[in-house]
């Protein structure tokens, strides 16, 4: 089918190699293991996230690398990097932060990775709880819990992450229902392994659990406070879903985020502001007697060609450079009524799309991402973000913004679009912008109160020092989210500017210092951005030139812009406080500077 549609002028087109994406079956080469030493000893090691690059592009080295494969191999390591003072760093196997969580400080620090830490270690009928160690994936806890009539009610839709990662940045789903979304507050007991004096041996194995303070600052640790070994989560008896998707107007988006969540226990949105659009999840629990064998198998996480994922890029790479904003119009439009033609990978049977409701067990609806799943093939296929593809190269900036204000924040949004109606055209190539329900946590470190968190990715140059097409917009509406909203970022994502002072949005955010100082005094887990991230060290804003192209400062100077390719520091065009690369027209007097 694919192959009908395209004639040979246009498959490089993205309308075409779209079709080529979603028609085409294929298998695909896993993603390589983002640890990589230069010795058969573990020793001499980078480390990079699945992406392949950090926010400053910095490459992170350790001395050593070690893979326990049980709590007794960790507590060994443990201990022996304590009493050398040795700094540390945990791994996960697919490393998917994108911030440098995973950075040891200095150059000799060791990693350790949880890869082989991937044993479900107990699951209780009874008592409905399952026991992980933290290498296991998402897509463990599901399959092994389904097998036993359980499931886990609430996660990310990626299964590809891992318990302790998902704990240790605040990973979630979409729910305001029950304990809410978050996996973490699913966690019953977590035991984590800390530095010990020498009276103790240098290590300690603590066991927390939800009578224990500490156990507050552990559910969402950052990774300062130490190894976490072993999690139980809370399930539920097996349950089966019902998922539509509707689309409509954007013009009363404002007033309906703020109620949909309560409404429908799986609900989120995806935005297509640039369209005027929205695709409501009507997403909701039902009687296990219902009929229906529904699949969530999303096109995006599937394997996927890589010449094709190639020549995506280079569409995009040449709609940048030659500013080409009706193009990536045509291009998002494309992908989006793609997505919602085919369900967004929803069939109804695990095969075909019949039409909605798609109907179907929790275990089979909830998560997905097949792309990690098949064996080596050369690199014909892979993720679509695999660096060792000229792929998806994408900025990715999440955030969660409270219930009571989200209304004014989309509508500021919303006054950007219309003074900028082809602005947001670029988020649409990567499926717009993707709205989840986070409620309210117990964590420390969790959401403060309930809110609706933003998922954004787009497009990132090869080039640090060039300038995105519509910069100043996608800049703006970072500034609005984070400083005029008071938003909290994701963890696990975003680019450095949205971390400045965000530890004091988080009223224990003193508690989990103490737990910190408790756990680890000496802060062998802890490294500069942590440190920075946490408040207890400047320079989460790194100010040099062009630093603001790619998040790494808000811009004060043309400099920190790319004023030779008239892009300089400007007023945001809604909310003025912001300070963003603004493209200035040829005939413009530049000698105006940004206070």
């Amino acid at each position: 089918m694919a192959y009908t549609v395209c004639t040979a002028r246009s498959l490089f087109r993205s309308k075409c190699v779209i079709f080529l994406l979603l028609f085409i079956a294929v298998n695909g080469s896993p993603p390589e293991d983002p640890i990589k030493c230069s010795s058969n000893n573990n020793s001499s090691c980078t480390i990079t996230n699945s992406y392949g690059m950090f926010p400053d592009r910095s490459v992170c080295k350790a001395a050593n690398v070690a893979y326990p494969a049980s709590e007794q191999e960790l507590i060994s390591i443990v201990a022996a990097a304590a009493m050398a003072k040795t700094r540390i760093k945990v791994a996960t196997r697919f490393s998917h932060s994108i911030p440098k969580l995973v950075c040891p400080a200095g150059q000799e620090g060791l990693l350790i990775s949880t890869k082989h830490l991937n044993r479900v270690l107990k699951l209780d009928v009874q008592a409905m709880t399952v026991t992980v160690e933290s290498g296991v994936t998402l897509r463990q806890v599901i399959e092994e819990s389904a097998k036993a009539g359980l499931a886990l009610p609430y996660g990310p839709y990626w299964w590809g992450l891992t318990v302790g990662g998902m704990l240790g940045t605040g990973a979630h789903g979409s729910s305001l229902w029950g304990r809410g979304s978050s996996v973490h507050d699913y966690a019953v007991e977590i035991r984590i392994v800390t530095p010990g004096n020498p009276e103790e041996e240098f290590v300690n194995v603590r066991v927390l659990n939800e009578s224990h303070q500490d156990f507050y600052a552990a559910k969402v640790s950052l990774g300062v406070l130490g190894v976490i070994s072993q999690v139980t989560l809370k399930l539920e008896p097996l349950f089966k879903r019902s998922i539509a998707y509707v689309q409509k107007s954007d013009s009363d988006l404002g007033d309906q985020a703020a109620i949909f969540g309560h409404r429908h226990e799986f609900a989120d949105i995806t935005w297509y502001p640039s369209q005027r659009k929205a695709a409501y999840r009507v997403d909701d629990r039902i009687s296990s007697n219902t009929s229906g064998n529904g699949l969530y198998n999303f096109f995006p996480f599937r394997p996927m060609l890589s010449v094709a994922m190639a020549v995506v890029r280079a569409t995009e790479e040449n709609q940048e450079s030659l500013r080409d904003a009706d193009g990536k119009c045509i291009g998002g439009k494309l992908v989006t009524s793609t997505l919602n033609a085919f369900a967004f990978g929803l069939t109804n049977d695990g095969v075909v799309f019949a039409g909605y409701p798609v109907i179907g067990y929790q275990n089979r609806l909830q998560s997905s991402g097949t792309c990690l799943d098949s064996a080596e093939d050369s690199m014909i296929t892979g993720c679509g973000w695999d660096p060792r593809i000229n792929g998806e190269f994408f900025h990715q900036t999440t955030f969660s913004v409270a219930l009571s204000v989200v209304k004014n924040f989309i509508q500021d949004i919303q006054k950007l679009v219309q003074m900028e109606p082809k602005a947001l055209c670029g988020l649409e190539l990567y499926n717009g912008i993707i709205m989840r329900y986070v409620k309210a946590s117990n964590a420390y470190l969790g959401k403060q109160e309930d809110s609706l968190d933003f998922d954004i990715m787009y497009y990132r140059s090869k080039d640090p020092m060039a300038p995105r097409l519509y910069e100043d917009v996608l800049e703006e509406i970072e500034q609005l989210a984070v400083f005029k909203y008071g938003g909290l970022p994701h963890w696990g994502k975003n680019r450095n500017l949205v971390f400045d002072g965000v530890i004091k949005k988080y009223k224990n955010a003193g508690e989990f210092l103490k737990v910190k100082q408790k756990f680890d005094p000496l802060g062998l887990f802890s490294s500069e951005w942590t440190d920075q991230m946490l408040g207890l060290k400047d320079g989460v804003m790194i100010f040099k030139e062009g630093c603001a192209l790619e998040g790494l400062c808000i811009c004060s100077q043309d400099i920190h812009c790319a004023p030779s390719k008239g892009y300089f520091c400007r007023p945001g065009k809604v909310y003025k406080d912001a300070r963003v690369c603004t493209r200035l027209s040829s005939d413009f007097c530049f000698c105006e500077s940004c206070d």
